[in-house]
């Protein structure tokens, strides 16, 4: 198999070992589970962990004296457990079976694991040899099926050498679980499974099913486990089912012989009662497991599923980076898949892969969707529709705090409620602080933002002009309902907000949360603002007067918006954009001093807390804030929007407020590193490459330091994606057309993409050095538009062009 398809790890480190399991995670966008070692349970070492795109449910835990509500993507029943130990026959057997076998067992004498990126599926193969020279190599291999959402199955070879006898394996259910995935919420509730009932069929399958403890949620699990041993792979070796209140067992007696190998396989059917067309998870999860196909041709149609997906999100880079780009575009899939486009789920910001954020829906698909529109849109359209299924609970939240429109909460999971913690445990000091970050109202922007990209990748009019059009208008008279005006300015200002920085939550020594016009917040609210206006008037007549009677919005409050689409403050300081007003009064802080201090400086914010200190006094950031505007837009299209807004945003103001910010951010988000990488390939590119890798290898090195191992980084994940299919590129889609401006890195300057755009399929685009290749497929259609330094091309279908790139293309279009 190709290097650049696999990903493997040699040996058994019992300190990498969470890392790993969440990096080798296997999921098919319905549900995920960990790679943890099916033969150890959880532990300080090891956390096996199942998670159903949203399956939430409600606990509360008591903090310093008070009562606090926290919503959890549950962990399910574990379907991996199978362990095994040897029955040696013969002289000098001993006594009796001996040790269960794992993986930090003193016989362990070798351990490989890889990950096949290609065919979706984990191999692990461990050998264990006692003093005699007696061996058993396993070789396991595990799925968890694209093409069945409901399916999963583990298949281990057992082989001996130096001594026969019999092996022992024991299959389970395991009920008995919680969510102790991360260190600091371990205070917390966590027993969210309740009502456990096991059982067995008559086909030698047996079931577990439980629900959860609040949100009343049915889970069912269903197992076969068979064997067969010998050349011939025959012999009827029948499980002995074994019962218990919180799991079900199966046991199997084999016999095993150098030369005479053991095979066996355990499929799994995982269903809810959330889940569409079903009337009992538990019938559905027995139905299912009889009727699986044997190991190898579920291994096929697994295989063949994944096939199909990589086909249609293409995207090839030579090198290392290509190598961990397809590790990224692998975990992308398996959390947001085609079966995730039918389910009633928004964008987990740390997948299916572990229990950090809670499982919860920030604003991530706004480095999600992005790659998804231009590969599978259909997705996109299903995330979007969460947002769109919870558009009544953001009217109910603006209106609880006196506003009109769509307030969406920063941290969403399963009723559209906000979901922020009021307290966060900064485990430095070992304190909990008041969490404020639920005043980032920019999620709404973001949400509004990627309704108008997809229906411009797409042309969707349908959904623009409906669902699409509710959610941004609703957001738009929110920001219109937000904004105040201040005569001594002669501006609107949006008070009391916390922007995409998150240090920031405050003025020092206030004791009112927020600040006070943050420029990202403020510069696209009034993008919101005008598109939102313009889709007014793009609207038909008689839809537009439905839609307005429909959220009972008049023509005097859209009219409002063009104004205060061009009157938004956006505050400066000493020649630069500022953060937000009185960011370059606060104090400068000593960086080198810190760095010397602590080494890694990332979570400043916890740093100077446990010193009695707060972040709110320095012009220090966690993560790119106003530069998120350079990732957002081109600079053509940022330039238009502050000339809009009264200023003159020329080269020389945006590199001085680049370079200001780069000098004073921490990083202490993955995100960070990409949108810094991003805004730098056009500003100094020299100093992009630094970023960019940190960006790719901010989950594989787990450089925030332990928090992979909490569940991977999937907006980061994605964002790594889209820097290459659009930062490099300077894709944007409008107007019909391709619009493009590459602005490539030497370490990126070759690779190749194939796009969905409108209603073409596989449009292939290759780069090479200074030229680019655009194909378009054989079809009826007319021909694709490309826009590229103020020229215009078609690419008729059934032909491809290549086009020659201007060599001072890094400032953009």
């Amino acid at each position: 198999m190709a290097r650049g398809w696999i990903w493997a790890y040699e040996g058994y480190e019992p300190g990498k070992e969470r890392l790993r399991e969440a990096l080798c995670t296997l999921g098919n966008g319905y549900f995920a589970t960990r790679g943890a070692a099916p033969e150890t349970p959880a532990g300080a070492t090891h956390y096996p962990g199942t998670y159903v795109a949203g399956c939430y449910n409600r606990l509360t835990s008591s903090v310093q004296g008070r009562q606090v509500e926290n919503e959890d993507m549950v962990n399910l029943p574990d379907w991996l457990p199978l362990r095994y130990r040897i029955h040696p026959a013969g002289a000098g057997a001993g006594p009796g079976p001996g040790p269960w076998l794992t993986p930090d067992h003193a016989y362990l004498a070798e351990h490989r694991q890889w990950l096949d990126l290609r065919g979706g599926t984990l191999t692990r193969r461990s050998v264990y040899e006692d003093g005699a020279g007696r061996r058993l190599t396993v070789e396991q291999e595990r799925l968890v099926h694209m093409g069945d959402p409901h399916l999963a199955a583990l298949h281990t070879v057992f082989s001996a050498e130096g001594w026969s006898g019999e092996l022992e394996v024991e299959a389970v259910i395991d009920g008995d679980v919680r969510n102790s995935g991360v260190a600091r919420y371990r205070e917390l509730a966590n027993r969210h499974l309740t009502g456990w009932e096991t059982g067995t069929e008559p086909k030698s399958s047996v079931w577990l099913r439980c629900r959860t403890v609040e949100s009343d949620i049915g889970i069912a699990l269903a197992a076969r486990t068979v064997a067969s041993c010998g050349p011939e792979r025959n012999g009827d070796h029948r499980a002995e089912p074994r019962q218990e209140p919180r799991a079900v067992h199966q046991k199997l007696m084999l016999p095993l012989a150098p030369g005479s190998d053991a095979v066996v396989d355990k499929t799994v059917a995982l269903f809810t009662s959330r889940d569409p067309a079903i009337g009992s998870p538990l019938r559905a999860a027995v139905s299912a497991v009889d009727g699986a196909p044997v190991y190898s041709r579920l291994l096929v149609s697994h295989r063949k599923a994944w096939a199909d997906l990589w086909q249609q999100a293409r995207l090839e880079v030579p090198g290392e980076a290509g190598r961990i780009l397809r590790l990224h575009l692998f975990h992308v899939l398996q959390t947001l898949s085609p079966h995730t486009a039918e389910l009633d789920v928004g964008v987990p910001a740390r997948g299916l892969h572990g229990e950090a954020y809670r499982g919860h829906v920030f604003w991530d698909e706004l480095f999600v969707l992005p790659f998804l529109n231009l590969h599978l849109p259909e997705i996109s359209r299903g995330l979007l529709d969460y947002r769109h299924r919870r558009l009544p609970a953001a009217v109910d939240a603006a209106r609880a705090v006196g506003r009109n429109g769509a307030m969406y909460p920063w941290q969403s999971a399963d009723e559209g409620r906000e979901e922020t913690q009021d307290v966060h445990l900064n485990p430095r000091s070992g304190r909990w602080l008041p969490d404020r970050s639920r005043l980032q109202h920019h999620v709404g922007s973001a949400v509004a933002y990627n309704v108008w990209q997809y229906c411009q990748a797409t042309g969707d009019t349908e959904y623009l002009y409906s669902k699409g059009a509710e959610m941004m208008l609703q957001v738009a008279r929110f920001w219109a309902d937000s904004a105040v005006w201040d005569d001594s300015l002669g501006r609107y200002r949006i008070r009391g907000v916390v922007g995409p920085d998150e240090y920031h939550d405050a003025y020092p020594d206030s004791d009112e949360a927020g600040l006070d016009d943050n420029t990202y917040t403020n510069v696209t609210a009034a993008w919101v603002l005008a598109r939102a206006g313009e889709l007014c008037r793009a609207l038909p007549a008689s839809r537009c007067r439905q839609l307005l009677d429909q959220i009972r919005l008049d023509r005097e409050e859209t009219d409002r918006w063009d104004d205060i689409s061009r009157r938004l403050y956006v505050p400066h300081h000493r020649g630069v954009i500022s953060q937000f007003a009185g960011y370059g009064d606060l104090a400068e802080l000593d960086w080198e001093g810190y760095g010397e201090r602590y080494g890694d400086i990332r979570r400043l914010d916890r740093i100077l807390e446990a010193e009695g200190d707060t972040v709110n006094r320095y012009q220090a950031s966690k993560q790119a804030d106003v530069l998120m505007l350079g990732y957002l837009f081109s600079p053509k299209e940022l330039a238009a929007l502050f000339r809009r807004l009264g200023h003159e945003l020329d080269d020389e103001t945006w590199r001085a407020t680049v370079d200001y910010y780069v000098k004073r951010t921490s990083h202490g988000s993955t995100l960070s590193s990409l949108v810094h990488a991003w805004v730098l390939a056009r500003v100094h590119r020299d100093d992009a490459w630094v970023y960019c890798e940190e960006a790719l290898i901010g989950d594989v090195a787990d450089i925030q330091g332990g928090t992979t191992e909490e569940g991977i980084h999937l907006g980061a994940m994605a964002g790594t994606l889209d820097f290459v299919q659009r930062g490099m590129t300077g894709l944007e889609t409008r107007d019909d057309a391709l619009w493009l401006a590459p602005a490539t890195l030497p370490q990126l300057s070759k690779f190749r993409m194939r796009l969905r755009f409108r209603r073409h399929w596989d449009v292939d685009l290759r780069l090479r050095a200074e030229r680019l290749r655009i194909a378009v497929p054989d079809s009826e259609r007319p021909g694709v538009r490309v826009k590229l330094d103020g020229s215009a091309y078609v690419v008729e279908p059934g032909t491809a062009r290549w086009l020659e790139l201007p060599t001072d293309m890094p400032g953009g279009s």
